[in-house]
């Protein structure tokens, strides 16, 4: 069973994975750190125990002979460590005494040497080879063999110095330094750690986010790719079948409505059949206008329920030609359309439902406004937008989202003797929608009405 459960791509499979990585790579860090980190990685110089070791040699030779003294030293001598003893008033005690000193460096060894000597030292000097008192001849080194040496040295109540050279660094940061960089590097680790999980927790949630988008944009064609995590993929199964369930409901009622609509075409040739027969002239006439106006609404209705836009194959065609096309038709009928054309724009997609779409709108703003302005513009990535802008009455707020609905029309701005059955802002918006675009209106605030068609980038 716990092989079963290892073996699945699931999100704690997922996680524990994730976190046994981050764990290892954070030890194999550790261990170049230590390697390669230098006198980062190193003990501070209190672990080191040097501090115990010169406080000792300094104690011992304070208290014996002066004679015995430059013995003693050399007897301390270590690989590490070297001391020397410098009488009071010769040249080297005398530059010890009046050397210049980092303030600092100097502060700190007080407080690292202090406790161990006992009493605080009459003077101190504390440098390293950037001092000119590291260039005295006389010091208990090899200049030439070790180049990156560290001095320090107490004066005794004598007026003598005692001088320990650290031939190189064998010690770290100080203790609050170490404690810092420990905190830092702990941090750091937490952070990527955190960032590794979460992404690898994140990424499948994403992709199904994205997809889910696209089945927002074009829901008779999309499909949620069943990949990832165990959890994901039945969360993607399942919004799939739903989609397939929807689809083929949609797909039901439109066949149902369209034959619908079909079939009243027969009972409405019989009754013009019919009215032939009536005697009445004005009432013949009525008749046929009703019966007329009801063949444009079923026309209307069974173009509206065949979607062509949804079955048309997508190809690549130049859009902004498409529309200067469009405002060239117009043109030739007499009308107005002006066309800011920016030259060849190439897009793919259903030409055909996309002429459908933009023909109708320019159409709307001359038959109830004026003659438009058509502009096509860039936006991000690859996107597009056609705005048609026309100087009519405009749209009522409150009616500037009912316009799409289905044989919705506006009384006082949309006269009836014009044609139109209320489909055509509807089949315009589903084309677009189909597609991923959409389609927007606004009132200007100058007068008119600002039509945004807004069409995603070609695949």
């Amino acid at each position: 069973m716990t092989r079963r459960f290892l073996m699945q791509d699931t999100i704690s499979r997922r996680l524990i994975v994730t976190v046994a990585l981050a764990a290892a790579v954070t030890l194999l860090l550790l261990e170049l750190f230590v390697a390669f980190g230098g006198q980062w990685t190193k003990p501070d110089i209190e672990a080191t125990g040097m501090v115990r070791e010169v406080a000792s040699v300094i104690r011992m030779t304070g208290a014996a002979p002066a004679e015995h003294r430059p013995a003693l030293l050399q007897a301390a001598n270590t690989t590490e460590l070297h001391f020397a003893w410098y009488a009071p008033h010769s040249p080297l005690a005398l530059a010890l005494e009046h050397g210049h000193y980092r303030a600092m460096e100097v502060g700190e060894s007080w407080h690292f040497l202090s406790p161990h000597l006992g009493h605080r030292p009459r003077h101190m000097a504390v440098f390293q080879e950037d001092n000119p008192v590291s260039l005295l001849p006389g010091l208990p080194y090899d200049r030439s063999v070790f180049h990156d040496a560290y001095f320090a040295g107490v004066q005794l109540d004598d007026g003598s110095w005692i001088l320990c050279v650290a031939l190189q660094r064998f010690w770290g940061l100080y203790a609050f330094q170490r404690l810092c960089l420990e905190g830092a590097m702990l941090a750091l680790w937490i952070i990527a750690v955190s960032l590794i999980a979460s992404r690898q927790l994140s990424r499948p949630i994403e992709h199904l986010a994205h997809g889910v988008r696209q089945i927002a944009g074009k829901p008779a064609s999309a499909h949620l790719p069943e990949t990832g995590p165990r959890e994901i993929r039945l969360v993607a199964e399942t919004i799939n079948a739903l989609q397939a369930q929807i689809a083929k409901f949609v797909a039901d009622r439109t066949t149902m409505l369209a034959a619908i609509s079909h079939d009243l075409r027969t009972p409405l040739t019989r009754i013009r059949l019919r009215g032939e027969f009536i005697d009445c002239t004005e009432q013949q006439r009525l008749l046929f206008r009703d019966v007329d106006e009801m063949q444009i609404m079923i026309d209307g209705a069974l173009s509206f329920f065949r979607e062509d836009a949804a079955r048309e194959e997508s190809t690549a065609f130049d859009l902004s030609g498409l529309l200067q096309t469009i405002a060239y038709d117009y043109a030739d009928q007499g009308h107005d359309v002006r066309y800011d054309n920016p030259g060849r724009i190439g897009y793919r997609g259903p030409i055909h439902a996309l002429k459908r779409v933009f023909s109708n709108l320019v159409e709307n703003a001359i038959k109830y406004a004026t003659p438009p302005h058509i502009t096509l513009t860039h936006e991000a990535e690859g996107a597009l937008v056609v705005t048609i802008i026309d100087d009519g009455p405009g749209i009522p707020p409150e009616a500037l989202d009912a316009v799409f609905e289905p044989y919705f029309r506006l009384d006082k701005s949309r006269n009836r003797q014009t044609g139109g059955v209320g489909l055509g802002l509807t089949s315009a918006r589903t084309i677009m929608r189909a597609h991923g675009g959409d389609i927007m209106m606004q009132n200007r605030p100058q007068g008119g009405l600002c039509v945004q068609v807004f069409l995603p980038a070609s695949p």
